[in-house]
């Protein structure tokens, strides 16, 4: 537990790191709007496809994999599923620009950068698998789902953008090339890599630059936004642990480490990418990122419990 703890810390203390980076650039005028706007393009249409990619090149592909993978997609499709579910009972009314930041922000979690390296440390390679499996449905669901939640009554989200996005993309090129074990050349595969590499310092670099801007007590004053926190941090992945355990009664050879991985991912605080999304789309930016910065911080004291208690509950 204190091992799960310190480093769920140290995560915090990289991402604050790099937020402090995006408000200097913001106080001392080193990126203006535009600028900004041009990194929000970058990581939307170049780094998300290469996440994706990137993550079934980390896997080499064996016909024992297929079960456990499907399981995975499923467990992590049900995760944004629960979030839904929980953010469209709890949260109704108010402005409709801060309403779908709200939202957004309950579904979707940091799972790549606060989860993965929680993943690798406590289960391995194969927790890093499914992790980033997580990863790919996540990058599918918040083009789709995320972005029509997040515009909902306001446009942006019509049919074509709910079909091809950065996520659909991403899957139909990596996917693919882990079916039948394809391996890119490094003078392909390293870019590829490096380009997905860019994706948290990006998004936090950015939140940290709205940071600079945003009326953080303003947002501490909404009572939602603790609502918010309650639903991402302690609802949605408790209903997520108790979906599996059930699960598991049901299907007992279900991969424990798959289990814990998926609550482990869905555990992690807001997704960065909030901030991001809200820019692109005109929402309430200030909220996005009070959002991600509170439940970050948060997160030192609710995902330690409850990633001990999944590892318990899945026999771990």
């Amino acid at each position: 537990m204190i091992d799960s703890i310190l480093l769920v810390s140290r995560q915090v203390g990289v991402l604050f790191a790099l937020m402090a980076v995006g408000f200097l650039c913001n106080k001392r005028r080193l990126l203006d709007e535009t600028a900004v706007k041009g990194m929000t393009e970058l990581l939307v249409l170049v780094v998300t496809p290469c996440i994706i990619v990137h993550s079934f090149l980390q896997q080499t592909f064996a016909p024992s994999l297929l079960g456990d993978l499907g399981w995975a997609l499923a467990a992590s499709a049900f995760a944004q599923v629960a979030g839904t579910v929980l953010a469209v009972i709890f949260l109704r009314g108010g402005d409709p620009r801060r309403e779908g930041v709200m939202r957004f922000a309950v579904v979707f979690s940091n799972a790549g950068f606060m989860g993965i390296p929680l993943e690798n440390a406590l289960l391995g390679a194969d927790g890093v698998f499914f992790g980033a499996m997580y990863v790919v449905v996540f990058n599918l669901t918040c083009w789709s789902l995320g972005v029509a939640m997040m515009c909902r009554g306001a446009g942006g989200a019509g049919w074509r953008s709910l079909l091809v996005n950065p996520g659909t993309v991403g899957v139909s090129i990596g996917f693919p090339l882990f079916l039948f074990s394809v391996e890119l050349p490094e003078v392909a595969a390293r870019p590829v890599e490096m380009l997905a590499d860019l994706n948290t310092p990006l998004a936090m670099i950015m939140a940290g630059w709205y940071l600079a801007k945003t009326d953080l007590r303003a947002v501490l004053r909404r009572r939602a936004a603790y609502g918010v926190a309650v639903l991402r941090l302690v609802a949605a992945p408790i209903a997520v642990v108790g979906a599996l355990a059930g699960l598991r009664t049901l299907v007992p050879a279900l991969n424990p480490t798959m289990c814990e991985a998926v609550t482990i991912a869905a555990a992690a605080p807001v997704a960065a990418l909030t901030t991001v999304i809200a820019a692109r789309y005109d929402r309430d930016v200030s909220t996005a990122t009070g959002l991600v910065a509170g439940t970050t911080l948060l997160s030192i004291a609710t995902m330690p419990p409850i990633v001990g208690f999944a590892m318990w509950l899945f026999g771990r």
